[in-house]
């Protein structure tokens, strides 16, 4: 095999083997990196104070194998050369690191926050991690327009207005947003399609919209939906509904059934909010509650998500890395990272005592720039609620063992099928999308028993395939893909099945999106590293009914074909890699060719930005007229230096 054995000269990680689950190397005799990972501590103790900050132990190749906070750094770091005090884990560390960094911070508060950030960032195999990559949603009132508009909002919080949240998925918030047009009326369209309407759009029909756009509510009308939206939003639901209620019963004294029907319906809107809210959360006001479940190794978390006293959804986390480090600990990293990307509120209600609770709480504080106040339920509704919160993180560590299971079992079945000696840990998926061999891209998916490994997927711009050869599209794939690996194999470096060290280990099984000629491109770039028995190829392509209905047709490279029932479990799972790979590859060429078309000839000179792009464009009024222009015309533009002019006329005319 072309791998460097472990314990070979040029394996640096002395005799062991590699976890592939855990991304993680098990020494079997370490001593000897042992030595040079404490000589490299010890260097870095040297330069180090007594002083609170962040420090990052790297590899070999730079890779962050852990970050961790500190009260002293000097302190904290020097207890790694206490190599016999060290767990098994932490001596795995030791041996693999190669060097430190170190960032200090003016507090041990502001470290925690640095370290959960650097986590988050580099995702360190040796550091516990919520895997959860998803943003949450937030519902967003604005507070920038006369007449406010109420939307759905992920990502930065830079807009000006009140944020409501964080929901647990899209579609818990899609429901409430629906729930609340129908309450309050509040517009939801784009400043822009707001100041163009010169009459109410179907939104206003179906009551949902007032149409302040068109004048049917004045700005005080509206102002008191608004009002009335903050205090439902604040957890004053009662009141809100108690005004509806009085609205309606004067609306029909008055014989006005028009507006005591609106009035009923925005009531029903009202009772539908409060009912989704499966979770009792009546008397709590805002906090989230999170409880941590476990099972044979594994852990899950389950956060509730409580608002103004109502539920705004729930989600269970399933943190890695877990092994040997305790529970509470786990929890309360999970609880760090989780409000790098959430704004804390002011309670946060946990099944148990954490490690450095003041500390957590100092931290919290500081990111929410309000008092921060973690809690461990006693009695009451709180206790109630923590209750339920700990019997789904149970049921949810019981389903995800289950759906673990049932993957396993597919992927040793698809083993078995494709006539693999072990279930393949690592899957790579590899498609190619073009036009009449325009705008090519291939695209590679990484798949793990745990699922799509995203942060492992990876583009490539083909550059030298002749048009429509798919197959040298493919070769070019290939060769990009396993020319590290030929050239430098994986033993000079700590291999990982993690981010950016793809490169630096072979996959399992690659799937190839096509048939023979494709699998035969493969298996020649195979070849030609030296590769091809350590790296099993089968093309997935579609039967003879293009995969209406589901025949498709696995190829191996010595030309057998294979095929499985129409209701197959693996049938499921090999459609379901290739559509991954083709909703890639399509995505990445449509992005393409969206920056071809508005592409300017002027992107191509060095050193010209957009600012002056812009400046020259307006001046000559296209590109064409840049290219022709004399270089004393380019001195006069606006914008542009004779340096700059002198670039520009030199690149158009280098071969004159």
């Amino acid at each position: 095999m072309a791998k460097t054995e472990a314990g070979s000269p040029n394996d640096p990680r002395g005799a062991g083997r590699f976890n592939e689950d855990k991304a993680t190397y098990t020494v079997a005799s370490a001593q000897p990196n042992l030595d040079v990972g404490v000589e490299a501590i010890r260097e870095t103790v040297r330069t180090l104070k007594p002083v609170p900050g962040v420090y990052r132990m790297l590899d070999a190749r730079g890779d962050v194998l852990y970050v961790g906070k500190a009260r002293s750094l000097k302190a904290r770091v020097a207890n790694y050369t206490q190599v016999a005090q060290l767990s098994s884990r932490l001596q795995r560390m030791v041996s693999q690191c190669r060097a430190m960094e170190i960032v200090t911070t003016n507090s041990e508060a502001e470290a925690l926050l640095l370290e959960a950030q650097l986590i988050k960032r580099f995702r360190p195999p040796f550091n516990v991690l919520l895997r959860d990559d998803k943003s949450f949603p937030f519902i967003l009132l604005r507070a920038d327009h006369a007449f406010p508009r109420i939307h759905k909002h992920r990502g930065a919080r830079r807009a000006k207005g009140n944020y409501y949240g964080p929901f647990a998925s899209a579609g818990s918030v899609n429901t409430t947003l629906n729930a609340l047009q129908k309450l309050f009326l509040l517009r939801s369209c784009t400043d822009s399609f707001f100041n163009n309407r010169d009459r109410p759009c179907l939104l206003y029909q179906i009551k949902r919209c007032s149409a302040p756009c068109v004048g049917r509510i004045d700005e005080e009308g509206y102002d008191a939906l608004v009002a009335q939206a903050k205090d439902f939003l604040a957890g004053k639901s009662g009141q809100v509904q108690a005004d509806l209620e009085r609205q309606m019963a004067k609306a029909a004294e008055g014989l006005d059934f028009e507006t005591a029907a609106i009035l009923r319906d925005r009531l029903r809107a009202a009772t539908f909010i409060q009912g989704s809210q499966a979770i009792n959360a009546k008397g709590v006001g805002d906090a989230d509650v999170f409880a941590l479940a476990t099972k044979g190794g594994h852990i899950a978390v389950q956060a509730f998500f409580v608002r103004g006293g109502q539920n705004w959804g729930h989600r269970a986390f399933f943190p890695s890395h877990t092994k040997d480090v305790e529970e509470d600990q786990v929890l309360a990293d999970v609880i760090l990272q989780f409000y790098e990307e959430v704004p804390p509120p002011p309670m946060v209600l946990v099944d148990r005592e954490l490690p450095e609770t003041e500390l957590i709480e100092a931290a919290l504080s500081e990111l929410a720039e309000r008092k921060v106040q973690l809690s461990v339920p006693q009695r009451g509704d709180r206790r109630k609620l923590m209750a339920q919160a700990s019997r789904n993180a149970v049921d949810a560590l019981d389903r995800r063992l289950a759906e673990t299971g049932t993957k396993a079992k597919v992927n040793r079945e698809l083993a078995e099928f494709l006539e693999l000696e072990e279930a393949p840990q690592r899957i790579e998926v590899y498609d190619n999308s073009h036009i009449q061999g325009a705008k090519a891209v291939g695209a590679m998916i990484v798949a793990s028993p745990e699922g799509f490994e995203k942060s492992q997927y990876r583009k490539f711009n083909i550059k030298s395939a002749q048009t429509n050869d798919d197959f040298g599209m493919m070769r070019e794939v290939m060769q990009r893909r396993f020319r590290n690996f030929a050239e430098n194999g994986s033993g000079d470096e700590v291999s990982s099945r993690r981010g950016k060290g793809h490169e630096s280990i072979l996959p399992d099984l690659v799937l190839i999106d096509g048939g023979k000629g494709q699998v035969s491109s493969v298996m020649n770039v195979l070849e030609e590293y030296e590769l091809a028995d350590d790296v099993p190829v089968i093309g997935i392509a579609k039967g003879p009914h293009h995969g209406r209905e589901g025949r498709e047709v696995f190829h191996f490279p010595d030309g057998r074909e294979k095929t499985l029932p129409t209701n197959s479990p693996v049938l499921f799972h090999a459609q379901r890699l290739r559509d991954e790979v083709h909703r890639y590859v399509i995505g990445a060429h449509r992005a393409k060719r969206s920056r071809a078309i508005s592409a300017s000839p002027l992107d191509e000179i060095p050193g010209i930005g957009p600012a002056r792009k812009r400046a020259l464009l307006l001046h000559f009024g296209t590109a064409s007229k840049v290219r022709a222009a004399a270089l004393e015309d380019l001195q006069r533009a606006p914008g542009v230096s004779d340096a700059v002019a002198r670039r520009i006329y030199d690149f158009y005319h280098a071969g004159s």
